[in-house]
């Protein structure tokens, strides 16, 4: 099997089958995502999803801001098994995807633990973090007021985020309140949409 052109193991393979199982199992009692992009599961969600671990496929400890219907934590988490080391924190306030994305992690024996708090919460909970993802939850500036507490503990820490065709819009608007560095990977699965590589983030000091 391929993903975005690159190749999956059969254990991984596996995993990602099941999870998408469990996903259209789940997903016919509570709203995972857009039922209208329930059909194109694969390339819509999970394929996209795994753009970021193909973007940085190294064992280290994720933090998934709202994860929703496990994308891309999940999808990260799974990959992260077959790495045998690194570790998502699914964070999710709704307590009925919480408990899916808690089913999803036992059954496909993936890597991480899920955090049914808001975000702000989780900041406290989880002291540290090496990577943080994120898709289709809010614009850049309030992405980065999410993450500023991880960052102002570790300078290291990066960011991939999911990000349309409007994303150049967002990235001016943070510009005003942030400083950060920038790499725009072009998404493979869809077309005028981006994957934003952040580091460097530091709230600027106004006059």
């Amino acid at each position: 099997m391929q993903l975005n052109g690159v190749r999956v193991s059969r254990e991984t393979q596996e995993r990602l089958e099941l999870f998408a199982a469990l996903f259209k199992k789940w997903a016919k009692s509570i709203n995972l995502v857009a039922p209208s992009t329930l059909e194109d599961l694969w390339s819509r969600h999970i394929a996209d999803s795994a753009q970021i671990f193909q973007l940085y496929p190294t064992p280290v400890t994720w933090a998934d801001l709202g994860s929703g219907g496990g994308f891309p934590g999940i999808v990260t988490a799974i990959f992260l098994a077959e790495l045998g080391g690194g570790h998502v924190n699914l964070i999710e306030s709704n307590h009925k995807k919480a408990a899916f994305l808690r089913t999803c992690l036992r059954e496909c024996h993936a890597r991480g633990t899920v955090h049914a708090m808001r975000i702000e919460e989780a900041t406290k909970a989880i002291p540290q973090v090496d990577a943080i993802s994120c898709r289709a939850l809010a614009e850049l500036d309030q992405l980065y007021s999410y993450a500023e507490p991880w960052w102002s503990r570790s300078a290291a820490t990066r960011m991939f985020l999911h990000k349309g065709r409007d994303y150049q819009r967002e990235v001016d608007k943070a510009r005003g309140s942030w400083e950060f560095d920038l790499v725009e990977h072009p998404s493979i699965v869809e077309r005028d949409s981006v994957i934003l590589e952040v580091t460097r983030l530091r709230r600027k000091i106004q006059p």
